[in-house]
């Protein structure tokens, strides 16, 4: 598996959302590697109710970016998109084992020197405002009922760099020590 010799905390500094990319396929071998990285995330009780949708048709990445009216218009420019679904039968906490999957795929993006962006698809509204993302997204994947589409994880190499996360923007008034 293709890797960087960055350091776990160089990792997390250095992964920015990006929402341009470079006119460039990614290889199959390093669409495989972000695959198997999502599918090593952990899981509430072992369940895995995530599931991957591998996106690298042009035309259904335009139709995709429309699955909002604001905040998605990236996944159309991206040489890959992965719609990260969750069976609900398999698990009550489908929403937060498909977010660590997501991130993961995020993760392991950069540390090939890759870059991504997230789109929200849970309870947000499609372009049309009587219809969620999620059913727009439903309809143009073929995807069972059942299914649950958490948000699209788009995946490019990078078109411009962008500095690491500054720690002199922590937080740390966030932090509480036993109480709140």
């Amino acid at each position: 598996m293709e890797t960087s010799n960055k350091t776990f905390d160089e990792l997390i500094r250095q992964r920015r959302s990006h929402r341009k990319f470079q006119d460039k396929a990614i290889e199959a071998d390093k669409i495989d590697q972000l695959l198997k990285c999502g599918l090593m995330a952990p899981a509430g009780k072992s369940a895995n109710p995530w599931e991957f949708i591998v996106v690298t048709d042009a035309d259904t990445q335009m139709q995709l970016s429309k699955c909002k009216p604001n905040g998605s218009a990236f996944v159309a420019t991206a040489p890959l998109s992965i719609v990260v679904i969750a069976d609900t039968n398999k698990s009550d906490v489908w929403v937060e084992d498909c977010s660590i999957a997501a991130i993961y795929l995020q993760l392991k993006a950069e540390d090939m020197g890759l870059c991504s962006c997230w789109a929200q698809v849970r309870n947000r509204k499609s372009c049309d405002e009587n219809e969620s993302s999620d059913s727009y997204i439903h309809k143009l994947l073929n995807i069972p009922e059942h299914y649950a589409v958490e948000c699209i994880i788009s995946i490019g190499y990078k078109l411009e760099e962008r500095r690491p996360f500054d720690e002199s923007r922590l937080q740390l008034d966030k932090i509480h020590q036993n109480k709140f």
